[in-house]
């Protein structure tokens, strides 16, 4: 579908039927509709306080409701004489999917609309603020009718292998974190003085000890020849006998918590074995991830700009999808929600802001990989230099973390879609002085 308003609203003609569903996670609720915004049925109405009155089809997210949707749908195409059908409704988590895919199949083109565009319209037909089943699709039907949509993005093949991936990556990453938390915490009560030995307590010769000795009393059981036997069975070097005795010296002024110290060591063993199993998951994921991702035409040229790995490529290409589908970074720059939006009247003007209007993920991906590259690639960090000190204009630290996510958009798009070589020179070139804009 084309996607200015003026083109999606003359897809819809006298031979279009529009409908208008709302999902749920069991029962779906729909309405039909023609171009004028007229009530169309076959057999959903009943009798109202002694009126005929059009009602919405509930059909069930299974095979047998699709099947049911899909003749009612035909049986009002042949009634009214028409010819094509657009469904719209909203993309409400993850219960659409399986309606989608199935839409799909049988030919239908899907329109999404915007959930908050449903509930600031849905007062107009009758001034009130209820949402009801047999009120909403009314309601979305009537956003498609104006082209108020968006054509769903149903990502295929690698695309498709890496949005899964990231999604599952993303929830790993938060399970991560979380057994992170929990180990911290009975390290905190039990053994506080261990993070002064141990600054990265997930480090391998960490877990080792944690693993064998937990306690400050186990600690001074063994001593350091012990500890540092543990360590030397696992054949790790950057841990010696100095390590083991300042570990030894910190259990013996331990003021830790000493009761229930049984249940103390089952509940850290217990603890570790979650974040190994997690890490062991997150590891797994990501082998995946870059298996998959170079396979992709021109991302191995991607992969040559510092401070940009190979997970953050394989992560921006599953929200983003097949990147020939887009005709300008701008378009990818709005998915993300870094858009500008102002809030002006008359002489009155309001501060810039991105509209954050998009895949929450991707523009959380772009703003993390954005840190390092101006930490550690020297063009992207003269880049943030020249936005932070221009004369005319200078950003905040983090307006300018969002122009150099803006940046790497660029970038990323001219890569991987023209499939061409990164030149730092040309990005150091881009960046005009003298109070010019930057390219």
């Amino acid at each position: 579908m084309n996607c200015t308003q003026n083109e999606k609203i003359s897809q819809v003609t006298e031979k279009t039927l529009v409908i208008g569903i709302d999902i749920a996670s069991e029962v779906h609720y729909a309405r039909a509709f023609d171009w004028r915004g007229i009530e169309l049925s076959s057999d959903t109405s009943e009798l109202i306080r002694g009126n005929r009155v059009k009602t919405a089809l509930p059909f069930t997210n299974d095979e047998d409701g699709f099947e049911k949707f899909i003749d009612w749908i035909t049986r009002i195409m042949n009634r009214h004489q028409k010819e094509k059908v657009i469904v719209g409704l909203e993309p409400t988590g993850h219960y659409w999917f399986n309606l989608a895919e199935r839409l799909k199949k049988e030919g239908m083109t899907l329109a999404l609309v915007n959930p908050y565009h449903v509930k600031c319209s849905k007062e107009l037909d009758d001034n009130l603020q209820t949402k009801t089943d047999q009120k909403d699709p009314k309601t979305i039907a009537g956003l498609v009718r104006d082209g108020r949509y968006l054509e769903p993005y149903i990502p295929e093949s690698i695309y498709a292998e890496l949005r899964e991936l990231c999604s599952y990556r993303e929830r790993l990453l938060k399970d991560e974190n979380s057994a992170k938390n929990q180990i911290h915490k009975w390290i905190a009560i039990h053994f506080p003085e261990y993070k002064k030995v141990f600054s990265n307590i997930t480090a391998i010769s960490s877990l080792a000890v944690l693993k064998q000795t937990p306690l400050p009393s186990d600690v001074k059981e063994i001593g350091a020849e012990g500890i540092n036997k543990i360590w030397r069975d696992m054949k790790l070097r950057a841990v010696g006998i100095k390590k083991a005795k300042s570990l030894c010296e910190a259990a013996e002024r331990s003021v830790g918590v000493t009761e229930g110290n049984d249940s103390a060591r089952i509940t850290i063993r217990m603890m570790l074995e979650t974040y190994e199993s997690v890490r062991a998951n997150l590891d797994a994921i990501e082998e995946r991830m870059k298996a998959l991702c170079r396979k992709i035409p021109a991302v191995e040229k991607a992969e040559k700009i510092k401070g940009v790995g190979i997970i953050t490529i394989a992560c921006f290409l599953a929200e983003v999808g097949d990147i020939s589908r887009f005709d300008s970074p701008k378009q990818i720059q709005k998915l993300a929600g870094l858009a500008l939006r102002e809030s002006s009247s008359g002489k009155s003007k309001g501060r810039t802001i991105i509209s954050k209007r998009g895949r929450p993920l991707l523009r959380k991906l772009l703003f993390q990989a954005a840190l390092p590259l101006v930490a550690k690639n020297e063009e992207f960090a003269e880049l943030h230099h020249y936005y932070t000190t221009r004369e005319k204009n200078p950003l905040k630290k983090k307006q300018s973390i969002i122009a150099v996510c803006c940046k790497l958009i660029r970038i990323l798009f001219v890569v991987l879609k023209n499939n061409v070589d990164y030149s730092p020179s040309k990005m150091k070139n881009d960046i005009k002085r003298n109070n010019t804009k930057v390219a």
